[in-house]
């Protein structure tokens, strides 16, 4: 999505504003296995690359991992509860791969599914509807030993644990994402080199797009197959809210770039069933596509789903070499000598003025308004925004207390961006707030916050911020106009 005529944040809705939000909208919050759950080698679970990426040295801050996280393994009906008394009405979790079919092949480990049966339980007993997500990261080391994502097999083996997880967890579990972010695991994992794996081939990032394009076709066919006529799947897209620096051509060209890479490289194959002409053009240096798509491909890519779930942060701020001085990269995905942006790497990224958060993000709530709006024109499909939320530097106050108003006004004006699209037409169906609480912040470790719930990570005890409360009462009431709790 790029926009060339962007609100500025002056524009932003106001303060004030009620909001509307439809009967039934799924009020939610969002985390990932690896990063809350701990328990890295109990129940016969084997390691992600996570696990191998985390354990090396230089690649996490601080050496940290998740070997323990915040628990939630072991605590589950603590934090389900803690999400009843907030009043969720939905969350969003991952299913751990390497905890459901240890090593990536082979039968299900029933020890590993029956975490999740009962943390589907607890969430159905205390009226909460749970969402799964079938990959956020945590691909099995020994695919990764056998190639990863850019050898082809992985998505076959990713539909078979598919498959294994549905038939699982079916009776339960009625919402499916296929995967969360594949942008972020082709382009940081293999491109970059920020997020595992780790490594830095700009060809094989391009063969691990496909082949986690590939993967999603072949497990919503797997889904089909295996759950009821009334189950909804969707997959949940980082789409990057690109804007050019200038409307000077070569700034609309270095969008145009991005928005290719960054975008249309999921949603042609998957809504079109296709892969646009300029991408391949712009690419055709780097992987042979027409070895890498095969026939067939395309079809079990498209096949149909019944949402889109959009991961919001930040818009994108992108121009030429030309009208920038030493190619800056501010472009919010880590620091690192290789670019993530595969046949764009003369794209210059800037940092879009006014408000940060603690990840030096920007704050800008009309790229999701402007976002959600594109897509129901594009593509039609109910949307739901899967992942948003905000890191700042939280204080614990004398009392125990951690009062976070920018946390809260970052939310508040995000579900207006959320109740603005409505207003324009856009099938909004929920919001899933990043995150329940604090947890392993990936290659930052333990460094960024982005819970409404603050986690001791000496004694794992959690305590609701002041987000938490405003964001409760946000759902008691379905409205935006209440302010934020004072300390």
């Amino acid at each position: 999505m790029t926009v060339t005529d962007p609100h500025t944040p002056a524009d932003l809705a106001a303060e004030d504003r009620a909001g509307a939000f439809p009967p039934g909208f799924a009020w939610g919050a969002a985390t990932a296995a690896y990063q809350i759950e701990g328990a890295a080698a109990e129940d016969g679970r084997t390691p992600s690359i996570w696990d191998t990426f985390s354990h090396t040295p230089g690649k996490v801050a601080n050496g940290d991992t998740g070997d323990t996280a915040v628990d939630h393994y072991h605590r589950f009906r603590e934090d389900v509860r803690m999400m009843a008394d907030l009043g969720l009405t939905a969350y969003r979790f991952s299913l751990s791969w390497p905890r459901i079919q240890p090593t990536g092949r082979g039968p299900a480990v029933e020890r590993g599914l029956d975490f999740y049966r009962a943390l589907a339980d607890e969430l159905l007993a205390h009226g909460i509807t749970p969402v799964a997500t079938l990959y956020h990261w945590d691909l099995p080391q020994e695919l990764e030993d056998a190639g990863g994502w850019p050898n082809r097999e992985t998505a076959y083996r990713f539909a078979e644990y598919a498959g294994l997880a549905a038939e699982a967890l079916g009776d339960r579990i009625g919402i499916w994402t296929t995967l969360n972010e594949p942008w972020c695991s082709a382009f940081l994992g293999y491109a970059s080199g920020v997020h595992a794996p780790g490594r830095t081939d700009p060809g094989d990032s391009l063969r691990a797009a496909h082949h986690l394009n590939l993967g999603h076709g072949l497990a919503v066919g797997a889904l089909r197959a295996a759950l009821p006529a009334s189950a909804r799947l969707a997959v949940s897209l980082n789409l990057h809210a690109v804007r050019p620096h200038s409307p000077h051509p070569g700034d609309l060209e270095a969008a145009r770039r991005i928005e290719a890479v960054g975008n249309r490289i999921w949603t042609s194959p998957m809504f079109k069933g296709r892969y646009d002409e300029d991408l391949l053009a712009d690419t055709a240096h780097l992987v042979d596509w027409d070895a890498l798509v095969q026939p067939g491909d395309l079809a079990e890519i498209s096949r149909p789903l019944d949402l889109l779930g959009l991961n919001y942060y930040n818009p994108t701020l992108v121009s030429s070499v030309e009208n920038a001085e030493n190619l800056p990269r501010h472009d919010g995905h880590g620091e690192s000598s290789f670019s993530p942006w595969p046949g764009a790497d003369d794209v210059a990224f800037h940092l879009a003025p006014g408000e940060v958060t603690a990840m030096n993000w920007p704050i800008d709530p009309t790229g999701l308004s402007d976002s959600l709006i594109a897509l129901h024109r594009e593509f039609g499909l109910p949307l739901m925004v899967t992942e948003n939320g905000a890191a700042f530097e939280d204080t614990v106050s004398a009392d125990g207390s951690v009062h976070d108003p920018e946390r809260a006004a970052y939310v508040k004006g995000h579900l207006g961006a959320v109740s603005d699209a409505i207003a324009a037409g856009a099938d909004v169906r929920g919001y899933f707030l990043w995150s329940l609480m604090d947890n392993f912040e990936w290659a930052y470790g333990y460094e960024k916050r982005f819970g409404i719930v603050h986690v001791d990570y000496d004694t794992l005890v959690r305590t609701p911020k002041t987000s938490a409360r405003w964001y409760s009462e946000a759902i008691r009431t379905g409205r935006l106009d209440h302010g934020i709790p004072s300390a």
